[in-house]
């Protein structure tokens, strides 16, 4: 594109564990790009959704949810936030509604980068009487310097607005990806992160959190994907939980698996997965770095 009036940057989003940053990076791409559940710590990984218009690209950074790590595979997560604040253009902070200030140091951060920073309080369709008002005055009182936005990523009002905040900060430059692009993640890791959703949303306690899961084929042809994954647990214990009584377990999160792929790569797949125990690898370092932390 030789557009000189063409923007085109990197937009950090940011927020605790379950703010709902993938569900609005979802909404503003209009792909679901990241997996949603109803689970904190659902994303590990940066994952960035694409949009690109005549005009603009506006490279979405969907992050981890900021916490204070209490082992390895945390550190690491804590590691992409931080990585993602080095490449941003825009840093988008989020928190919800009914949240109190104890962003205090992930705040700061932001702010001493001098990136431009969008303050945007989420879940505003869950709001009573004057809650909204209310919550903004709040984070006022907090930081004099914020100019708090607010929107629902789960039905989409105020996000139009959002958008047009980001477009009037987003920098003059060429796009940084081509136009037909919408994630910087490989079909593999779209397909591991269906499965990894669907455990979050099957199992409990601390299943999905021991899981880890790696696409070990993918082969497409003109009629059907066939696609091969191993399950990764911590204990023996865990993997007849995933398997469940009689396979009910994996069958299920089979079936599930497959019709989320089927949907997002509008083609037949053939899904078998393998359930294996790699014991206490959130905590061991070439673990994680096998996996891809």
């Amino acid at each position: 594109m030789n557009n000189p009036d063409f923007k085109a940057g990197f937009v950090t989003i940011m927020g605790k564990p379950n703010v709902g940053k993938s569900t609005l990076m979802n909404q503003l791409t209009g792909e679901r790009i990241s997996i949603v559940t109803n689970r904190a710590q659902t994303t590990r990984h940066r994952i960035f959704g694409i949009i690109t218009t005549e005009d603009h690209q506006i490279v979405y950074s969907d992050t981890p949810g900021t916490l204070d790590p209490s082992y390895k595979l945390q550190e690491r997560m804590m590691g992409f936030v931080k990585k993602s604040l080095e490449d941003a253009d825009i840093i988008l902070f989020m928190v919800e509604l009914g949240e109190k200030n104890d962003h205090e140091t992930w705040l700061e951060m932001a702010r001493h980068t001098e990136i431009p920073l969008i303050f945007a309080i989420n879940k505003t369709d869950l709001a009573k009487g004057s809650q909204v008002i209310d919550k903004i005055n709040y984070w006022k009182e907090q930081y004099d310097w914020l100019d708090p936005i607010t929107f629902s990523a789960a039905t989409g009002e105020g996000v139009e607005e959002l958008e047009k905040r980001i477009l009037e900060l987003l920098p003059h430059h060429p796009p940084y990806f081509p136009e037909d692009e919408l994630t910087d993640k490989s079909e593999r890791f779209i397909a591991a992160e269906i499965i990894r959703e669907k455990i979050f949303l099957n199992y409990k306690q601390e299943i999905p959190y021991s899981s880890e899961v790696v696409v070990t084929s993918f082969k497409e042809d003109e009629s059907i994907i066939r696609i091969a994954a191993e399950i990764y647990v911590e204990r023996t214990t865990q993997k007849g939980i995933i398997i469940g009584k009689k396979g009910d377990g994996i069958k299920k999160l089979g079936i599930d698996s497959r019709k989320e792929m089927e949907d997002f790569f509008g083609k037949q797949v053939h899904l078998e997965t393998f359930v294996k125990v790699e014991k206490d690898w959130r905590k061991d370092d070439q673990k994680l770095k096998r996996f891809g932390y």
